[in-house]
């Protein structure tokens, strides 16, 4: 809530959602600019719902930041394979710091 707070403070458009498969159909329909996505979600993870994303013909492309609590290498392999922007430790990140990577994935590439 707070990082959603943050991002629209900073006039960012955000939807949220309250597990992965509700996450994946907004995105679907929606079609943001970015994705930021936990791997650690109710009814589907996050490891899941980037692969089924990506099966879609715009999910392939779409830019996503994995932001989580996992910092182990399975973890961060996995999800590199799934062609993200970027892999974010919330504990090891501020919310500035946050802020700034999503500006520099959405604006500088």
């Amino acid at each position: 809530e707070a990082m959603a707070e943050a991002l629209e403070q900073e006039k960012f458009v955000v939807t949220t959602a309250n597990n992965g498969q509700e996450g994946l159909q907004k995105a679907l329909s929606g079609k943001p600019d970015l994705i930021l996505l936990d791997i650690v979600m109710p009814v589907m993870d996050g490891h899941e719902m980037l692969e089924k994303l990506r099966t879609d013909a715009w999910g392939k492309t779409v830019k996503v930041i994995m932001l989580t609590s996992m910092d182990d290498v399975r973890n961060i392999d996995e999800a590199h394979r799934g062609s993200i922007t970027d892999y974010i430790i919330k504990a090891h990140s501020s919310l500035n710091e946050i802020i700034n990577k999503v500006k520099v994935s959405i604006y500088l590439q």
